[in-house]
């Protein structure tokens, strides 16, 4: 992303909570993130998403680049391939999809392999098996490796539950207000747009929002910041004159 991304607000600034609200969809989730991260059995495995990993890490980077465009022919390959997919879907059964995915990567490799066999055969040469190095690629994951991702997930799903049971059951008055204004605004989606349609629209975001906010920032930083304030206003008005939904000092 651009050099100037810090200054001011940005994407990464909390649009839609105040400022002493540090973590969380609809309210500070601090603590009781920090207490889900201590009732891990392994105090070692705290929630650093990229720590000690350096395969994460090349690939947290490769996806920033394919959604950034560096390369217009990969970034075109995946976007197409994963909308021709989605594409796909809304046609066709899952299960079709898959059959046919299979077939045409069998096709393809069974086809390359008989075209070296009988080339390796004219030339009277000893290559060996033309996916000789893939089939050498290690792809198994090591016990360390499943625990890691296993406490991983155990530790989204424990701050899911946590934070559902906390809007639900209206610990706080706003934020459970704030939910179940988003649950309302959904249902007029869903009207309008199915989960494919939806999915689609998503993956078309991911690969152009980022591209327009590297070139307009500014302009943007600008119009959300707007939107922050007069947001945070409305919260506050509302803190105010609805009982009980106060923050506590």
């Amino acid at each position: 992303m651009s050099a100037n991304s810090s200054e001011g607000p940005g994407l990464d600034g909390k649009w839609f909570e105040e400022e002493e609200e540090k973590n969380g969809m609809f309210g500070s989730a601090g603590p009781r993130f920090d207490e889900m991260r201590d009732d891990l059995h392994a105090p070692k495995q705290q929630f650093h998403p990229f720590e000690g990993s350096g395969v994460a890490m090349e690939t947290a980077s490769t996806v920033v680049d394919l959604l950034h465009w560096r390369d217009l022919k990969q970034s075109g390959l995946v976007f197409g391939s994963v909308l021709l997919l989605l594409f796909s879907l809304t046609q066709f059964s899952v299960v079709s999809v898959i059959a046919y995915l299979a077939l045409a990567v069998l096709s393809a490799t069974i086809s390359f392999r008989v075209y070296k066999s009988v080339l390796q055969a004219v030339q009277k040469t000893d290559e060996g098996h033309p996916f000789k190095a893939y089939l050498e690629v290690e792809i198994a994951l090591s016990a360390d490796q499943i625990i890691k991702y296993v406490d991983k997930t155990q530790l989204y799903i424990n701050s899911t539950m946590k934070e559902l049971r906390r809007l639900f059951l209206v610990q706080d008055m706003v934020d459970s207000i704030k939910f179940a204004v988003l649950m309302w605004l959904l249902t007029y989606v869903g009207a309008l747009f199915n989960g494919l349609t939806l999915l689609i629209l998503v993956v078309v975001s991911m690969f152009s929002v980022p591209v327009v906010y590297e070139k307009y920032q500014t302009q943007i930083d600008q119009y959300l910041g707007l939107v922050r304030t007069q947001f945070n206003s409305i919260m506050g008005k509302i803190r105010e004159k609805v009982p009980g939904a106060k923050k506590k000092e």
